[in-house]
């Protein structure tokens, strides 16, 4: 790789957000995934709504969706784009919640960076609002971890 490579530097070497101005507005869509995994008595809990906090997908939908939306105020760089989709999809089974955003816009710039901010606060969502059973004597969180946080997928096509 060359400084040349590095779009968020300066040909100093600062810090810059990149220009996307002469860019086409295109439509986008990214898929991110990531999964918590817990007790399996913790997954039943949620699976059944029986968590003492609540509904535990409904509200880890919302903090993924309010994650999306606010990405540009916690990413360094990142640019403020027009959310035009965002859709949410669980999975339970055995000792896992996998959890897996899609996000769509029509712009400048790409998505992937939304989808990823909300599937990691969508996952810390689940684990506040589960950590009371998961949590052991010594009040630590041995088997309980998030992992495999990835983009799954990308497109970029012309607007309709």
């Amino acid at each position: 790789m060359t400084d040349d490579d590095l779009t968020h530097t300066t040909e100093e070497g600062d810090v810059q957000m990149v220009d996307v101005g002469d860019k086409p507005d295109t439509a986008r869509r990214a898929v991110a995934r990531g999964v918590i995994r817990l007790r399996p008595s913790t997954v039943d809990a949620v699976r059944d709504d029986e968590v003492a906090k609540g509904d535990v997908l409904a509200t880890a939908r919302v903090g993924a969706i309010q994650a999306v939306k606010h990405t540009w105020e916690t990413i360094p760089m990142c640019h403020g784009i027009p959310i035009t989709n965002v859709e949410t999809a669980f999975d339970l089974h055995g000792d896992r919640v996998e959890l897996e955003v899609a996000v769509e816009t029509t712009g400048k710039t790409g998505c992937e960076m939304e989808a990823l901010e909300g599937v990691t606060t969508g996952l810390n969502v689940v684990w506040d609002m589960v950590k009371a059973a998961e949590k052991d004597e010594s009040g630590n969180y041995p088997g309980t971890r998030i992992s495999d946080v990835e983009v799954v997928s990308k497109e970029k096509r012309p607007p309709e």
